[in-house]
């Protein structure tokens, strides 16, 4: 049976069960929109079942692997996980057979499964989530040569067996094209645009801010590139050095450096101002979103951070909350006007920048409102899902009489100014030359 015949995209991911994973949910449902069958291969998530139909997606879930710590653990997680995916892999083809894999990373492990699916007939889509190898020098104080080189090699060999790929950003499409050799007409753009319709202002919770007049949030994951620790000494600075008691800072999410970051807490004594919520559902994201007066950006400057695009931002944005970030090359293309930005590495000015917001309501209104505009207007998923499924329609030989304005379902997510300190510089209308690598 031809590709065009059965239209049916099997998607693997490792790093985040779905419909957790926002993107690949995303990405699901616009091609269950479009017609397409879906089946997806992940971890289970607490309280999954292994087998599920949701919403015209066919889940595939295994037990997650023990939590991994050091380099050694990491190596066997992605062994356990490639070896469940590859026998769920096998049964989904002689079951239900597919048209086309889609492997999302990280990890870069997927290529031989790529591979095999080009050899049943089917075709390989990369979905390059992330930098496996700056990832890693992100991730270790000590990394090794020899390792980093290993993880290259696996970015080249998916980037090879790949008949398309996927890159969240402009900066990753150069990186496909420079260290992958591929041709701009082989690789397509599709960002992790917010869907505007559900991510937006609710009602303000101000039970939310602990008894105080402001508050202010990180919403993502807590691993050791994304510079949570920074939020604290932040906070520290603003309530033990500035002497403002009147903030509260919740941190929403999870990850390798939660309980880190709890210890952290304790010993910079702001366990009164600081709440970490855990994992985050859509209604969560949304009241605190909704009450919060600033959304924390705080990725430090290295080689992945600058050229990847940070979800929180764009998430920050749709619920119409301004931002304040390190100066990030793919940020300043997401926020452009709507954040104000800080120079990497100065906690003092980026906690300098925070309390200039707080005290200036009119300020925070038009940041909201730029970022607002902008996440409707040019970042929402509805443009993206049409980029993305039209990559599914070439590699499936489809015209469609509407192809430039591919269907976009409506998306379920179910629950499972004052003077500039030193070092910060506000948006303006210049702001959206981003620096290129």
């Amino acid at each position: 049976m031809g590709t065009s015949a059965r239209k049916h995209v099997l998607i693997i991911v490792q790093n985040l069960p779905v419909p957790l994973d926002r993107r690949v949910w995303l990405e699901c449902q616009a091609l269950v929109s479009a017609g397409y069958q879906v089946s997806v291969i992940c971890p289970k998530g607490p309280g999954d079942p292994s087998r599920e139909v949701l919403d015209g997606v066919w889940l595939y879930k295994y037990r997650p692997p023990a939590q991994a710590n050091g380099f050694g653990g990491y190596i066997n997680e992605f062994v356990y996980c490639w070896l469940r995916t590859a026998l769920l892999f096998g049964w989904i083809f002689l079951t239900r057979p597919f048209s086309a894999v889609q492997a999302c990373n990280p990890p870069d492990t997927y290529a031989p499964l790529g591979l095999l699916a080009r050899l049943l007939g089917a075709r390989f889509v990369y979905d390059q989530h992330d930098l496996c190898p700056e990832i890693y020098l992100a991730r270790f104080e000590k990394p090794s040569k020899r390792i980093f080189q290993a993880l290259l090699g696996l970015e080249r060999a998916t980037y090879r067996t790949a008949d398309h790929v996927i890159s969240t950003n402009e900066s990753y499409r150069a990186i496909a094209i420079r260290r992958g050799h591929r041709t701009r007409e082989n690789t397509t753009v599709v960002r992790s645009g917010p869907d505007t319709t559900r991510m937006k202002p609710g009602p303000v919770r101000t039970e939310l801010r602990q008894g105080r007049e402001h508050l202010v949030c990180y919403l993502g994951i807590m691993g050791p590139q994304d510079g949570v620790d920074i939020v604290l000494h932040v906070m520290d600075m603003i309530v033990h050095k500035f002497g403002r008691t009147d903030v509260s800072a919740a941190l929403l999410g999870f990850g390798d450096c939660l309980e880190e970051l709890r210890e952290l807490c304790t010993r910079l004594d702001l366990d009164d101002y600081v709440t970490f919520t855990g994992r985050a559902d859509p209604d969560m994201i949304r009241d605190y979103l909704s009450t919060a007066a600033v959304g924390l950006s705080p990725d430090p400057y290295n080689e992945l951070n600058n050229i990847s695009t940070m979800n929180k931002t764009m998430e920050y944005m749709a619920h119409q909350l301004p931002v304040v970030t390190f100066d990030l090359a793919e940020t300043r293309v997401s926020a452009e006007d709507a954040a104000m930005y800080v120079e990497p590495g100065q906690i003092e000015a980026f906690a300098t920048a925070v309390c200039d917001l707080l005290d200036d309501p009119a300020r925070r209104g038009e940041l909201g409102r730029r970022g607002r505009r902008r996440a409707v207007d040019v970042l929402d998923w509805a443009a993206q899902a049409a980029a993305y499924v039209r990559v599914y329609d070439r590699l499936h030989g489809i015209t469609r009489a509407d192809a430039a304005d591919a269907p976009v379902p409506a998306v379920r997510i179910p629950v499972t100014p004052r003077p500039e300190a030193p070092g910060v510089t506000a948006a303006s209308s210049s702001a959206g030359q981003a620096r290129r690598p």
